[in-house]
């Protein structure tokens, strides 16, 4: 997994509420369990017209935000189905950070696996950032150390987050790679288990 420490680039505002899984990634692109090419099918069915044509009115079609590495949302972001194809699509598509005032707990710890930094920030603080990343500057920059997102207007918003995993997100540890960290001690467990124990290896 990816560190992530800072992050500087652009932001594209999704001014949606209650934006689900489905939404995020449709059924039909979840035949696959490779991370790659997902970005396909991510907001497929905003950002594409009834005739199968780019839709222009959709955020992420439009060249300014085409490369946009940071998305900023509405309330309940990410709820429905528990689809781990959601955090992947993103990743695929370059978003490695989230802002919205809330999000849905499964999405929420989903995006801590993969890498994607979920931000909660007041209400006020979203409609502020949204609104500046619909202008003509959209670059903010995300510092994890930190702990703040500042826009355009060179404004600072503070967010709170568990330090267990921001930790893990800053060294790149999903929770396997943080079990791993732990190898010494587990073999030598292992090996006094197999010692004071032989009939249950």
């Amino acid at each position: 997994m990816k560190p992530f420490t800072k992050l500087t680039g652009s932001a594209a505002p999704l001014p949606l509420a209650n934006v689900d899984t489905d939404m995020i990634i449709p059924k039909q692109f979840l035949k696959t369990v490779s991370r790659k090419g997902l970005a396909e099918g991510l907001f497929h069915e905003l950002k594409t017209l009834p005739d199968g044509s780019p839709n222009p009115d959709f955020v992420l079609n439009q060249p300014a935000y085409q490369s946009a590495s940071v998305l900023i949302a509405r309330e309940n972001f990410g709820c429905g189905s528990s689809r781990e194809h959601a955090p992947w699509a993103l990743l695929d598509q370059g978003i490695s950070c989230v802002i919205a005032p809330s999000f849905a707990d499964i999405f929420y710890n989903n995006c801590f696996k993969n890498g994607i930094l979920p931000i909660v920030l007041p209400r006020q603080a979203v409609d502020e950032l949204m609104a500046q990343a619909g202008g003509p500057n959209h670059v903010f920059t995300v510092d994890l150390e930190a702990q703040t997102v500042t826009g355009p207007d060179g404004k600072s918003h503070a967010f709170d987050i568990d330090p267990g995993r921001k930790a893990n997100l800053m060294a790149g540890l999903d929770e396997i790679g943080e079990t791993l960290t732990h190898a010494t001690a587990i073999d030598v467990h292992e090996e006094r288990r197999r010692l004071s124990a032989p009939w249950l290896a």
